[in-house]
């Protein structure tokens, strides 16, 4: 006998659970596998005359500077993926492209990890880096003013990167890009030995024009969605041929960094050849770039030539004293 009675309405579907929030997410919103900042401390090292590079207390110090370093940063990421999710770049830069840029590294647009959450995790690292930063200053050997108010305004200027002030949305992004990059090679140095010569600034300069340069192929590809979110980048407020200018400039300016402070005496006569590769490898870029058109593949290679650009000076302040007598 077939029972006819009613089934009862079925109900609302439950709500989806928030995402958990797995160590894995929050690694991908600290952006932990990039580390193109952090690889300044192994060049520091390197510069550091032989008897100060292997103290125990030298190394203590590069490692607490690393984690404020991590600290810095994941606090800069997570609110830059705060401010990207609500205003919809990272939506719009990421979605068409989700499979070369891998999308779970923002993992709001991906769902794995909720706006409350990353603001949770960007605050608490925020409070970790000025207490670790406080904590590298006080146990410092040497105290010089120009490297703590240095190290002051780089944790402040990240935080407000894309939150607060938002700088990066100000027009100051690639003042930034290279600016952090300098200070993050010149504050464990001061810190480390309490003075300053014009052949460390030229390598902390080089340093910066890395992640700057990378960030400017970024950009390129991002052109669209940054100027839809009032995100102004050069990119994002000159016509492609201005751009494309720009980047050619700014790799130009590198190379005159390096042949000019040669020229100029302030950096030893093996400083151009050891980085020749450097110099191929950004004409690569160029090309791969903006011949091809292939900018998201022109930004791994520069990202590439920044980690080439780090190794070689490493090397060759490594090597120097036993191929050139102490010549460095």
């Amino acid at each position: 006998m077939t029972d006819h009675t009613a089934a009862p309405p079925a109900g609302p579907a439950p709500a989806a659970a928030p995402p958990r929030g797995t160590p894995a997410a929050y690694a991908r919103l600290a952006k932990l596998d990039i580390y193109d900042y952090y690889i300044g401390l192994p060049l520091v090292l390197a510069m550091l005359a032989p008897a100060l590079r292997w103290e125990p207390g030298t190394l203590g110090l590069l490692l607490l500077i690393l984690l404020a370093e991590v600290a810095v940063v994941a606090a800069m990421v997570a609110f830059d993926d705060v401010t990207g999710y609500r205003d919809g770049s990272d939506a719009a830069n990421y979605g068409s492209d989700a499979a070369r840029r891998r999308l779970a590294r923002k993992p709001l647009v991906a769902g794995t990890l909720t706006e409350p959450q990353a603001l949770r995790f960007a605050w608490a690292a925020t409070a970790a880096s000025a207490l670790l930063w406080g904590l590298v200053v006080l146990v410092a050997p040497h105290w010089p003013a120009w490297a703590v108010a240095l190290a002051v305004l780089c944790v402040v200027a990240s935080v407000q990167y894309s939150w607060g002030l938002k700088i990066s949305y100000r027009g100051f992004q690639e003042v930034f890009l290279i600016g952090l990059g300098v200070g993050w090679v010149l504050v464990p140095y001061g810190l480390l030995t309490g003075e300053l010569n014009g052949f460390v600034v030229v390598q902390a300069l080089l340093f910066g024009f890395g992640p700057m340069l990378f960030g400017l192929y970024s950009n390129t590809n991002d052109a669209a969605g940054d100027r839809a979110a009032g995100r102004i980048t050069v990119a994002a407020l000159v016509p492609r041929r201005l751009n494309t200018a720009f980047i050619i400039a700014a790799t130009a300016a590198e190379s005159l960094l390096i042949s000019g402070s040669t020229l100029a005496g302030i950096s030893p006569w093996w400083f151009p050849l050891v980085l020749a590769p450097v110099f191929l490898m950004r004409v690569a870029q160029l090309f791969i770039g903006f011949v091809r058109g292939d900018i998201l593949r022109a930004r791994r290679l520069a990202i590439h030539t920044h980690r080439v650009t780090v190794v070689l000076l490493i090397g060759a302040h490594l090597l120097a004293p036993v191929l050139l007598g102490g010549a460095v």
